[in-house]
């Protein structure tokens, strides 16, 4: 079964065509992030203006690389929220009019358990010789705009076990970076301060003054508690307040970094693990934008080696917003509306897969 899935909840457009749930075969992706690196965030109404540009040639391009024709297309799906009202438009509009036209099924997806469906996707290797992940499943989904805990019982069959009470995690990365006087989007930009310290081929005197520098820690917040909740401005506020103290902050920014990143992901992995210690998880499986940072990768290896548990994570190309996911989500929840009643839904939650 082909499908198109069309992505468009943030400050990406995305059109992805993947046949089984399993292959891509095309996945288009046109990020407005540029545009708004001198706000040091996503400003709603210019993603929203791009995406309207784009999405038009992001669709051919896909079809392109995909060697097909929309007559070809066995069904279209779309995210239809959680989001920016004006970009979910953008994609929901454009698959109607799509799904109408051409007489084609329409699929509804939660962009964010799109995140998780990341992991089932393959691009260069054929999907029979890919494992996948097995039920049931804790799944953790950590971006820009959300950080939670699912359980996954079987395709359909979710639970929110929790989420953030006040700040994402993507987000607390992009507000610390901008504290620190780093660029946008501020994951990326952490990640690579820290690793100024972190680095195998540091010469014998930086790693000494590097081990100088790291004399302090930042709080982990609620990493101890009884519940599956993530709570991270009291980190971000700890962040603040420590660079308001220091004299240098420039030259103590790689060292904020590596503490700041280690905090962060001490709570989602120890908090991931004991999720999938009390249920009983066969799987892990990690999504989201946030799943890109190298560091919570390898940190997440822990889990597999010491527990035995596999974890999963989407390539790196695949951790962002793209068509590909919402493609690979619609194959395995089929969740067919009709093509002219579909709203687009900014608040959508989990119950609402």
């Amino acid at each position: 079964m082909l499908i198109l899935g069309i992505e468009s909840t943030c400050d990406e457009t995305g059109a992805g065509i993947v046949r089984d749930g399993r292959r891509i075969l095309a996945n288009v992706v046109s990020s407005s992030a540029k545009l708004h690196q001198k706000y040091q965030g996503v400003v709603p109404e210019i993603a929203a203006r791009e995406q309207v540009r784009v999405i038009v040639p992001v669709l051919n391009e896909a079809l392109r690389q995909a060697q097909s024709k929309l007559n070809e297309i066995d069904a279209i799906a779309v995210a239809y929220g959680p989001g920016f009202v004006g970009s979910l438009l953008v994609g929901v509009e454009t698959a109607k009019t799509l799904a109408l036209v051409w007489k084609k099924p329409l699929t509804c997806v939660n962009h964010l358990i799109g995140h998780v469906y990341a992991n089932w996707l393959t691009v260069n290797r054929e999907p029979k010789t890919v494992n996948l992940p097995q039920f049931p499943i804790v799944a953790l989904i950590v971006s820009g705009g959300h950080t939670d805990l699912i359980l996954m019982k079987d395709h359909g069959k979710y639970g929110w076990l929790g989420g953030t009470r006040d700040d994402a995690a993507g987000e607390v990365f992009d507000k610390v970076a901008r504290v620190l006087g780093l660029g946008y989007p501020g994951g990326d930009e952490i990640e690579r301060a820290a690793q100024q310290l972190t680095a195998d081929n540091l010469p014998s005197d930086a790693k000494a003054l590097a081990g100088s520098q790291l004399t302090f820690n930042f709080p982990r917040p609620m990493i101890g508690d009884n519940t599956f909740d993530f709570s991270f401005s009291g980190l971000k506020t700890s962040v603040v307040n420590y660079v308001s103290q220091v004299s240098d902050v420039c030259g103590q920014v790689p060292a904020i970094a590596v503490k700041f990143q280690d905090a962060i992901v001490d709570v989602l992995v120890k908090k991931t693990l004991r999720a999938a210690e009390t249920y009983s998880a066969k799987s892990v499986v990690v999504g989201g934008g946030v799943a890109a940072n190298e560091y919570l990768r390898d940190q997440f290896s822990v889990i597999n080696s010491q527990l035995g548990i596999p974890v999963f994570f989407p390539s790196k190309g695949l951790a962002t917003d793209n068509g590909a996911m919402i493609a690979a989500a619609a194959f395995y929840l089929k969740k067919r509306v009709d093509s002219l009643k579909l709203q687009a839904d900014p608040g959508l939650n989990f119950n609402d897969i």
